[in-house]
Order: C-alpha cells, then structure tokens, then sequence
C-alpha cells in the first residue's frame, strides 16, 4: 500500500488482467515497456513481488529504472532478462522491424529527478545510427517535457537538451515515451513527439500552481498502446486504454 492509500500491487494485477484479456481484441502485441518504478525503495523483496506479479502477462516484458528503483537491486533481479546489460547503466534497444524502441537510463541514485549520463547518449547516439532511416521510440521514466505541474517538473530530466538534438537529428519520425508523472499528457518538442504514460495505479494531481506540493489522487488507472499502422501512411498509434473490467460492449443498435 503506497502511502497508506493506494494499492499499486492490486493495480498491477488489474491492468495485467486487462492486457491478457484485451490480447484477442489488440491483434499482435509483442511485449509490454515499463517505464520505471517497478518499486517504491528498490529493495531486493520489492523486486521479486513485482517479478511475482508480472508472472501472469501473457506478454514479455522491458524496463527501464525510475527514481524509486535502485540499479544494482533491478539488475540482480533481472539478470537473465534479455534486454537487462550486464553492468553500467540500464540501457537497451528492440526492433520491431517498421520501427524500434530505445530505453535510457534515466536514474540519479538518491534523487527524485533524472539524468542522462554521457554513456546514455554514446547509446542513444549509436543506436540511432543502428536503426537508420526507420522511426525510433526512446523510453524513460523521466519525461523532458513539462506537464504543466510544477512540482513534477522540477523533478524531470534535468539534462535533455543534448538528447532531443539527437533527436532531432535523426532522419525518421521520433516519439518520446515517458512516466514519472503519472498522466496522460502529450506535447511536442521541435520534431519530437512527446508522451507522458498514465500509470496503472494513482495519479498525480493535476495542479498548475506554482509552489504546491504534488498529490496523489485514486483517478482510473490505464494503460498506454502503441500499434504500427500502415495507412492511410505509416506511424505509430497510440491509445489509452482504461485498467479493469468496465460495462459493455453492446453493439450500436437500439
């Protein structure tokens, strides 16, 4: 129970049992991105209960850390894990075959907000190059935009400007997917479409004044969904989809 009032791991259940039964609906989804915070200190029974709870997805999965997540602790728990490197930072990158994924490491140990360390953008840089000419999605916890709220702001990626000139650069279209603050919030950056996942259990309040401590607040949890599609052109889609069971579907008929 995170502080007292939110069950995130009765939430993790639900939004994996909403995955597994929207599969037959969703066509092919190959895997599932976390995008940081797999746990509240980083402990080492923290992360066998989420490697627990993750055990019914009928998918594989990926993560890259957050600030609640401790390095060392994520690695040990998931060193077999295809996409976990061996040592250092927790990057990785996937091919989806139209487009491919990067995951950076966004971490500052002991801190709230996110860095890039210079080996992230050696590997941003050099799986950029890898990919070509094809779109690339990269994914963190901390987003580089701003949501609006001011006090998840000041705990961003603090040094994101040498990674959306990367970015920027690159040939393709590019999508940023992020966590961190718990809403669904879309905004653009130069070239660089930037998205905030919502999160599978509380949110964050939307509160635009400066100086407010943020919030927690029980709104719908959901799930993001991301589909290539190849008409009317080719792109990447999103949908949020919410978590749970919820009334319907009827068909469209008196």
């Amino acid at each position: 129970m995170a502080y007292g009032r939110s069950d995130t791991a009765g939430a993790l259940r639900r939004a994996i049992d909403t995955i597994n039964a929207k599969l037959p609906l969703l066509g092919k989804i190959q895997c599932v991105i976390v995008t940081g915070d797999l746990t509240d200190h980083g402990t080492s029974e923290e992360y066998a209960h989420f490697a627990e709870l993750m055990t019914p997805l009928a998918l594989p999965w990926l993560a890259v850390p957050g600030n609640h997540d401790a390095r060392g602790a994520m690695r040990a728990a998931f060193v077999a894990a295809p996409w976990m490197p061996e040592a250092g930072p927790i990057h990785w990158m996937r091919d989806f075959g139209p487009f491919a994924a990067i995951g950076l490491d966004t971490l500052r140990e002991g801190a709230h907000h996110g860095e890039l360390s210079r080996d992230g953008l050696e590997f941003l840089r050099a799986s950029l190059a890898r990919i070509g000419a094809r779109p690339v999605v990269v994914c963190t916890h901390h987003p580089w935009m701003h949501s609006g709220i001011p006090a998840m702001d000041a705990d961003n990626l603090r040094n994101g400007a040498e990674m959306i000139a990367l970015l920027e650069d690159h040939p393709a279209p590019v999508r940023m997917l992020s966590g961190h603050v718990h809403r669904a919030v879309t905004g653009q950056i130069g070239r660089v479409v930037c998205q905030i996942a919502p999160a599978t259990c509380h949110a964050v309040l939307t509160d635009h004044r400066a100086e407010e401590a943020p919030q927690l607040v029980l709104e719908p949890a959901a799930i993001t969904v991301c589909r290539w599609l190849e008409a009317p052109a080719p792109t990447l889609v999103t949908d949020v989809i919410p978590s749970g069971s919820h009334s319907g579907p009827w068909p469209f008929t008196d």
